[in-house]
């Protein structure tokens, strides 16, 4: 019994290594003692190519290479390429791709291996967009517009449109079939952009620097012309004042004449007794004067 269940379980196990199943979106292509399976069709070896499904293959010996089937995205890294004025540009773009011959592409990149494939493709790829760079100036790059009407398709989707059709021919030795290509960014290399930044930093701060001087120059204006009328109206006001004191100073001699007009002994009287009031405000303060002196008229003599 043990031993019916070992025959069981190595057949099974025959069995199963004996399928090979193929999802949707991909193909196989097997090859035995390193050679590939191949169908005679029309009188000619053709690689037999495995779609979608439950296939039986030989164990152990036979080896099996899964083929993506579906489109795929190349997105390698920027590089760097030089537009008809000499100048360099880093550009970034990406390729869509599917395999179009699977015995070609196969063959083409020893076993299959995408690794293989993207790196022929990107080549071709690079290949045609420097040349395609290259019939342009950095303006008609980046504006669309052209300088030379004998430049055809000089918008960058012109040049991507050429670009995929140059590309669609070259990867045609991969058994590749380009359904797209796409120029992502551009950008000038660092050192150039760097050189750039810097230039445009003088440029500003020589602006800058302009409208600084220009302000402290308003500014020296102002502040003069300020100044030049405080000093009139500060004029101005000494004169009013000057006027203002005049003018009271006269009616105050006015007022004083009349006064002394109307009655001069009481006038006397009253200048005198300010005049004491102002002469002896301090104890310390002492007069050195004649005893018939006029100052001391109504202190003297009490009938007047």
């Amino acid at each position: 019994m043990r031993g019916i269940l070992i025959i069981a379980a190595i057949v099974i196990g025959v069995s199963l290594s004996s399928l090979m199943v193929v999802t949707e979106g991909e193909r196989a292509i097997v090859s035995r003692f390193g050679e590939v399976l191949k169908d005679n069709v029309d009188g000619k070896p053709v690689t037999r190519v495995y779609g979608p499904g439950l296939h039986v293959k030989l164990p152990v010996i036979d080896k099996i290479r899964y083929l993506d089937a579906r489109i795929q995205t190349l997105d390698g890294a920027a590089d760097r390429f030089v537009t008809s004025e000499k100048k360099d540009l880093m550009v970034d773009s990406y390729v869509k791709w599917r395999i179009m011959d699977f015995e070609k592409f196969y063959l083409a990149t020893n076993g299959g291996m995408k690794s293989n494939a993207e790196m022929l493709l990107q080549r071709k790829i690079n290949s045609d967009l420097r040349t395609e760079f290259g019939k342009r100036t950095i303006k008609e790059i980046v504006s669309g517009i052209s300088e030379d009407s004998a430049v055809a398709g000089s918008s960058r989707d012109e040049l991507q449109r050429l670009a995929l059709e140059n590309a669609a021919i070259s990867a045609q030795d991969l058994g590749i079939e380009v359904v797209d290509v796409r120029v992502k960014q551009i950008n000038l290399p660092n050192n150039v952009s760097n050189s750039i930044f810097q230039r445009m930093r003088a440029e500003r701060l020589a602006v800058a620097k302009e409208h600084r001087a220009k302000g402290k120059e308003e500014a020296e204006t102002i502040r003069a012309r300020t100044d030049a009328n405080v000093v009139v109206t500060l004029a101005n006001a000494r004169r009013d004042a000057e006027v203002i004191k005049g003018q009271g100073d006269a009616l105050a001699a006015k007022v004083y004449a009349d006064a002394y007009n109307k009655d001069p002994e009481f006038y006397s009287f009253l200048r005198s007794l300010e005049a004491y009031k102002a002469s002896f405000t301090g104890k310390s303060d002492v007069m050195v004067l004649a005893p018939d002196s006029e100052f001391f008229k109504y202190l003297k003599d009490g009938n007047k």
